[in-house]
């Protein structure tokens, strides 16, 4: 254990999924090290949402400077330098070229020629939650507790009760990670049939999947991260694709059905829910294939599955 006042650097950038699926590595770093001062290097969109967490005295945002940037690297380097331990949890090819930036200080993750490497060939066939834990355990932390989330919490919306919360979306870029959205509006139209207004999240760029969804709510573009949390813990259940929002409504504790193509591996990226619990996933090769009465009948499992 670093000794009490270090000074500790965590290093997480990633998208809102990867950051989620951190909360409980963050948790457990801050436990093993109560009394130190803790920095988190993120990117822009979760610099805010770290700064109300519990785990971090300070947070720095990362620019992600281009190599060829030599007064952005000279901010890097600066960000970087003077920790007497750092947690580097992206382990990302550019993350490990940090590792040289700022002095190779004692350093968890994968970097070549650091203190604590995580030496586990298979790392890459991991869950990122079992990656991580391993990585710290490697790093001397044997305590993980629970990531308390009382603290994340945003606005609340006039919303009829009960809900139920659908995320159509996913990266623009990985359409093949989209359930269509007539598959959406036909679950929505089965939800309602059974007492549950269905409400549809995403950016605002994904109006126009909310506007394919007649009779559900529409809160495309209207929310913050924790107001996701809000929604999440009152909604009595949630069905989406994998993207960023389902992790964080998973990671609150809401029965979830969670949509997988053959794009991405729930084995290795899935959310988890509170204590590192599943939730419910459906996967096929391609979700287009995907009949919405497999879906429908997915959602007793779920609710199931949360209140065991």
């Amino acid at each position: 254990m670093a000794k009490p006042g270090s000074r500790i650097l965590v290093i997480r950038l990633g998208a809102l999924g990867d950051f989620v699926l951190s909360f409980a590595a963050f948790a457990a770093i801050r436990a093993h090290h109560p009394e130190a001062r803790i920095t988190l290097l993120t990117t822009a969109p979760f610099a805010d949402l770290a700064r109300r967490a519990p785990w971090f005295d300070r947070v720095e945002t990362d620019a992600r400077p281009d190599w060829w940037n030599l007064s952005g690297l000279v901010r890097l380097r600066r960000q970087l330098r003077g920790f007497d331990l750092v947690y580097d949890l992206q382990t990302s090819v550019r993350s490990c070229r940090y590792f040289r930036l700022a002095g190779r200080p004692p350093w968890s993750g994968i970097a070549r020629g650091c203190s604590l490497p995580h030496a586990n060939s298979r790392r890459d066939f991991m869950h990122t939650l079992e990656r991580q834990r391993e990585q710290l355990a490697m790093a001397g932390i044997a305590g993980f507790p629970a990531p308390d989330l009382s603290w994340l919490a945003g606005r609340s919306f006039d919303l009829p009760t009960p809900y139920a919360l659908l995320v159509p979306g996913a990266a623009p870029h990985r359409p093949a990670k989209r359930w269509p959205a007539p598959r959406y509006a036909e679950l929505a139209r089965l939800l309602a049939e059974r007492g549950l207004a269905p409400v549809v999240l995403g950016t605002g760029a994904e109006g126009a999947l909310a506007a394919a969804i007649p009779g559900a709510i529409d809160l495309t573009g209207r929310t913050a991260i924790a107001d996701l949390a809000t929604l999440a813990r009152g909604a009595s259940l949630a069905v989406g694709n994998d993207t960023g929002p389902m992790h964080l409504i998973a990671a609150i504790g809401c029965p979830s059905v969670v949509l997988f193509s053959a794009d991405s591996d729930p084995a290795l990226t899935a959310p988890r829910g509170p204590g590192g619990g599943w939730p419910t996933v459906l996967r096929v090769p391609d979700l287009a294939d995907l009949p919405v009465a497999r879906v429908a009948a997915a959602l007793p499992q779920a609710l199931d599955s949360a209140a065991s």
